[in-house]
């Protein structure tokens, strides 16, 4: 499905005229995390939809001049882009991690495109003053990917060793989900995305680029400017 930006790969299941459902995974996995969730929905007459996000899988760029931008509101402009190219004027999102951050900004500025919001995030909506500052050990400990990205060492580390990083991630993340190689690699493969590490790596640095632009709206808003929330921040 295409939107201005994207040319967005997603699953779909359940029946045409069914309560449409959109389901948004995260870092790192794939569609491939609803796999139990779709059939129950599906049963329930739910009409679900599964993108793939943007960097994951055969979703795709439409231009290679674009920025390959994973901030939060490019990832809930693609939510919708994604609802708009589908006909559909309402529906359910539900996602966790980048998936639920991506629900809950799109949920903050399309709120009536979406009739119900399910998230399962531990940052439903980026506080970007709160990102200026530490947090205590055991958190920055958790979150050590996020400070290797924001190197150029760090991106060539996911470059280099994709699978290798995000099989340590599950394993940190979930050490008691007993995966096989197997599971593991059907959704590694949408690591593969041309535009992957660009993505990923832009989430790490994008908390300094939206202070920045934060600061610069929050200046122009205070000299009486109109800005609008869902184009303050670059697709």
């Amino acid at each position: 499905m295409r939107t201005d930006i994207l040319e967005i790969a997603y699953l779909e299941e359940g029946p045409a005229g069914g309560w449409p459902v959109v389901l948004s995974h995260g870092f790192p996995y794939d569609v491939h995390a609803y796999d139990d969730v779709v059939p129950k929905l599906t049963e329930a007459g739910a009409r679900v939809i599964v993108p793939y996000l943007r960097g994951f899988g055969p979703t795709r760029f439409l231009s290679a001049d674009r920025m390959r931008s994973g901030q939060q509101a490019a990832l809930a402009a693609d939510i919708i882009g994604l609802l708009d190219g589908l006909g559909l004027d309402r529906a359910i999102l539900a996602g966790y991690d980048w998936g639920g951050l991506a629900s809950c900004v799109a949920s903050a500025l399309w709120p009536e495109r979406v009739t119900g919001l399910v998230s399962y995030a531990g940052y439903d909506v980026a506080d970007v003053e709160r990102q200026r500052h530490a947090y205590e050990p055991s958190l920055e400990q958790v979150v050590w990917y996020q400070h290797l990205f924001q190197r150029e060492r760090g991106r060539e580390c996911l470059a280099n060793y994709r699978r290798e990083l995000c099989r340590i991630l599950w394993a940190q993340w979930s050490p008691g989900w007993q995966f096989d190689d197997a599971t593991f690699e059907r959704t590694a493969a949408s690591f593969d995305n041309p535009d992957f590490v660009d993505v990923v790596s832009s989430i790490a640095i994008a908390s300094i680029w939206e202070r920045k632009r934060a600061s610069h709206t929050w200046i122009r808003l205070k000299r009486g400017s109109r800005i609008s929330p869902r184009s303050a921040f670059p697709a």
